[in-house]
């Protein structure tokens, strides 16, 4: 499976857990418009609590969720206008009128012998429809399941995806329109692809926003909220900076890039996303930061920006600080997130004496579709040699300390243990401790989420290549 396909493949998941996880209940009904409002509705304030209950799904229900994702993707790149659906006539004219149970059988059929050796090839046999009303654009996408299913779905999803956003729309969208949108010779899917399906727009960049190079240039990123949001090791080794848009979706899924392929995390409580005071005020600070910094996410701002920085978030320096920080010409994000550190809070800063920052204890689950060795006893062959290969869902027990780094709250610790502090016992105080970490790169990619974050699971190490 090439990247690209794998993650328009990954991509209908992320959104097909959508509503398997927050919208079962809604899963039985047959009226095909409730997708798109189930798609739209924002989260209250009171959490949500996903279903876990996956073996009660039935395969009508099953259906239903993956054709509202895609329904609902469409219609997200159809300004919730039109969508676009892209068929195969070969395939569409066979199938229409078949009993589901058959549809698959015939589809098989009709591929058979099917040559596409050029664009031309494919242009002659592209059955294109266009649908304003949800109703028969749902009932569409229903009964073309079984080709969006077919060794050629993947392909005809990402067409009607273009189709739906218009090419003229795709390549305004774009900062580079020249270069392409799928890369030779294996498919991979540029950003482009990755933020059409996530946002509706085909911008090529992650961050938030529109970062202006002056002289009327402009770098294109993400505009809007999305549905289910997007990290990357990419992040974590500084090759870019991911938005809060990205994020802090309004559902706690999110598609994980790595250098060579796409998996899901996601978590059943909505409350992972939750943040205390000091979480809120970090963000404010970092979201300020960010709008300023014009380096394609390399973490420094002007003195200029900087200012203007001091000047929204009400943050007050003393002035031998605000020298210090200037005096190389630009100013960067470390060392100015030290400096809030240390500011009292009543200055603008996060420096808090009780050292309470909030701790958070949460699970997420992480799904890799590409079939791994799985090293677990339990899962050998009775010969006992050869790993059974599969996908695989990982529980990751997350902890975020309740100080900005894991060494600092240690330290504490440590000299709170020494002094007696507060009267608590050495018990306690070893109670308190955080966990030590596991390690992979998918802890990396959750770092740039939840900085600080420390991360445990059970047998084999998550994968996402």
């Amino acid at each position: 499976m090439t990247q690209g396909v794998a993650y328009r493949g990954l991509m209908k998941d992320a959104f097909v857990l959508k509503y398997i996880l927050f919208f079962s209940d809604e899963l039985g009904k047959v009226a095909p418009g409730i997708a798109q409002n189930l798609g739209s509705r924002r989260l209250s304030n009171s959490p949500c609590f996903a279903s876990n209950n996956f073996a009660s799904l039935t395969e009508d229900e099953k259906a239903r969720a993956l054709v509202r994702s895609m329904g609902e993707i469409l219609f997200l790149c159809g300004d919730n206008k039109r969508i676009v659906v892209a068929t195969l006539s070969v395939i569409s004219h066979n199938v229409e009128g078949y009993e589901d149970s058959l549809k698959e059988e015939v589809m098989a059929k009709a591929l058979e012998g099917l040559s596409i050796e050029s664009a031309s090839d494919l242009q002659k046999i592209l059955r294109v429809d266009t649908y304003t009303l949800q109703a028969s654009a749902f009932q569409r996408l229903e009964e073309m399941i079984p080709v969006f299913r077919s060794r050629m779905g993947a392909m005809l999803f990402l067409i009607s995806a273009l189709l739906s956003r218009g090419l003229d729309s795709v390549q305004a969208d774009r900062d580079d329109p020249s270069l392409p949108l799928v890369t030779a010779p294996f498919g991979h899917a540029s950003q482009e692809i990755v933020n059409l399906l996530l946002c509706g727009q085909a911008v090529p960049n992650v961050f938030d926003g529109r970062m202006d190079l002056g002289g009327g240039m402009f770098l294109k990123g993400i505009s809007r909220n999305v549905e289910v949001g997007f990290l990357t090791l990419l992040e974590s080794l500084n090759f870019c900076k991911v938005g809060q848009y990205l994020k802090c979706p309004k559902w706690p899924i999110w598609v994980v890039g790595s250098e060579s392929h796409y998996t899901v995390l996601f978590a059943l409580d909505t409350t992972v996303q939750d943040e205390n005071e000091l979480e809120e005020r970090e963000s404010q600070i970092r979201k300020a930061f960010d709008a300023q910094d014009q380096s394609g996410g390399g973490g420094f701002i002007s003195v200029e920006g900087f200012h203007q920085v001091l000047r929204e978030t009400n943050v007050k320096l003393p002035p031998e600080k605000v020298d210090h920080l200037c005096n190389t010409g630009f100013i960067v994000w470390s060392e100015f997130w030290q400096v809030i550190m240390d500011l009292d809070k009543n200055l603008g800063g996060l420096k808090d004496s009780s050292g309470l920052m909030g701790k958070k204890v949460f699970d997420l689950y992480h799904f890799n579709g590409i079939a791994k060795s799985d090293l677990n006893g339990s899962q050998i062959t009775s010969g006992g040699e050869t790993p059974v290969q599969r996908p695989r869902l990982t529980k990751l027990r997350v902890s975020v300390p309740p100080r900005w780094t894991p060494e600092e709250f240690m330290a504490d610790v440590a000299v709170s243990s020494a002094s007696g502090g507060n009267g608590s016992s050495g018990k306690d105080t070893e109670v308190a401790k955080p966990e030590p970490s596991q390690h992979a790169p998918l802890v990396d990619c959750i770092r740039t989420r939840w900085p600080r974050a420390v991360c445990n699971w059970m047998g084999d190490p998550p994968s996402i290549v």
